[in-house]
């Protein structure tokens, strides 16, 4: 290995604090900041450069619009305008929702059993009915489950097995 001579490096004296004063150590890779605030640095840095060239880009098409001031904050009042539209066009109607729809319980809150509201957690069991349960009403006929098992099994069977018909023979 080279000595720190030959290469002109020089090994820091001590440990150098950050100059932003947070309480740790910098370095002269990243101008005496610690890795914290030398990344909150760039990213500032970063967004001012893409504001000032979103600034130049607003500037260099209103100027080559015959100058006209008015002209683009027009457009930026009916762009403005536009996202209201969107917003207001996204709620659902009264009439638009369906009996699926209504039956769904969407809850924020801890996910419980639907037949004893116990707090299930991640162990809580999905019916075929849709609902949740806990382990000693996971079973359909324990909670008495609407869901037909029988015709869906039938459907299942038919459409994996389909009918398969001969033609039929000329007799001779």
């Amino acid at each position: 290995m080279e000595s720190h001579d030959e290469t002109g490096c020089q090994a820091p004296k001590g440990p150098i604090l950050c100059i932003n004063n947070c309480g740790f150590f910098g370095s002269a890779a990243t101008a005496n900041m610690c890795s914290k605030c030398h990344k909150d640095v760039i990213l500032k840095q970063e967004q001012a450069q893409a504001a000032a060239s979103s600034i130049e880009s607003i500037v260099n098409r209103s100027s080559n619009e015959n100058g006209k001031g008015p002209v683009a904050t027009e457009k930026l009042d009916l762009q403005a305008g536009s996202v209201d539209a969107k917003v207001i066009s996204t709620e659902p109607s009264a009439g638009s929702f369906s009996s699926k729809d209504v039956d769904m319980k969407v809850s924020d809150g801890p996910k419980r059993c639907t037949t004893c509201q116990r707090r299930v957690g991640l162990t809580g069991f999905n019916c075929k009915c849709g609902n949740l349960f806990c382990s000693a009403h996971r079973y359909s006929d324990i909670h008495g489950c609407p869901f037909d098992y029988r015709t869906a099994a039938r459907d299942a069977i038919a459409k994996a097995n389909p009918v398969v018909r001969a033609d039929k023979l000329d007799k001779i």
